[in-house]
């Protein structure tokens, strides 16, 4: 059995948060680089260039890359021979992101649903974990900022709407996102599980890498049709028009009931940040 500490989790927590927020991940940052170098609009390359201006000013002057720095949300594998000395893990995270959002001047977002009253210190995070194999603790984060989050839907299509309508249903949900997600975009797909576990398919699917496919070829055929379909909208960066409106599609999928086909879309921003620490 392996103990970590909980201070250690803390400080490796809070310090990947505070990185996460500042510097924009190199798959994302190359991903922008490259729909600089193929695009044609003149306003579409002005958009891009700004973004990645704004990506070098950021990681060099320690700002946070958007004045949204979101929802905290974790994605947690826990190792079955792991133990935490001195904390248990949800009281460990919030309290790391607590100091993280206040020592790095990340705006703290999170309010009551009805009264809209700031909770005053980003809490609570958003926590996802599963029990694995083994004896590490891999902890996933990413700031989810509201404008983006706003853009996701789901729908409980009928079985016999098969591909084409699983493929509708996304790029219907991205037309009419428009320029409200702060194109381009990343676009997580969640298929099959139930109504709850398709979104979260969705959003575990925004953290694999861009330009990593599924390793499942019928699928990662399927991410490859998405993306150009959505890239076809020419709603371009920040909708002002151009070849580049999505920057990757991710798509995870799960067996699902006979008379069911759940489809989720997540859509994140350009501002896509995520990181992860393993203990």
């Amino acid at each position: 059995m392996k103990s970590i500490k909980a201070q250690d989790l803390h400080d490796a927590v809070r310090d990947m948060i505070m990185d996460a927020c500042r510097i924009l991940p190199d798959d994302v940052y190359g991903a922008l680089q490259r729909a600089l170098d193929e695009e044609e609009s003149e306003s579409a390359k002005e958009v891009l260039a700004q973004l990645i201006e704004n990506a070098d000013l950021a990681r060099n002057t320690q700002l946070a890359l958007c004045q949204d720095t979101g929802v905290a949300v974790f994605f947690v594998d826990y190792g079955e021979d792991v133990t935490i000395e001195g904390g248990n893990l949800e009281q460990v995270l919030n309290d790391a992101m607590v100091e993280a959002y206040d020592k790095g001047y990340l705006r703290k977002s999170m309010c009551d649903p009805l009264t809209r009253k700031n909770t005053g210190d980003n809490t609570p995070a958003v926590i996802h974990s599963h029990v694995v194999p083994g004896d590490s603790l891999k902890v996933k984060f990413m700031a989810k900022g509201g404008g983006s989050e706003n853009m996701s839907r789901i729908a409980m299509l009928k079985p016999a709407q098969g591909w084409e309508g699983i493929k509708d249903f996304v790029v219907r949900t991205m037309a009419e996102a428009g320029p409200n997600p702060c194109p381009p975009t990343v676009v997580g797909v969640g298929i099959g599980g139930t109504f709850d576990l398709a979104p979260t398919l969705a959003k575990q699917a925004l953290f694999r890498p861009l330009g990593e496919r599924n390793t499942d070829p019928r699928v990662a055929a399927m991410e490859e049709e998405l993306l150009a379909a959505v890239n076809d909208l020419g709603i371009g960066p920040m909708g002002l028009g151009g070849k580049t409106t999505s920057l990757d599609v991710k798509v995870e999928m799960h067996p699902c009931h006979i008379a069911s086909m759940p489809v989720a879309v997540n859509v994140q921003c350009h501002s896509s940040r995520t990181k992860e620490v393993v203990l």
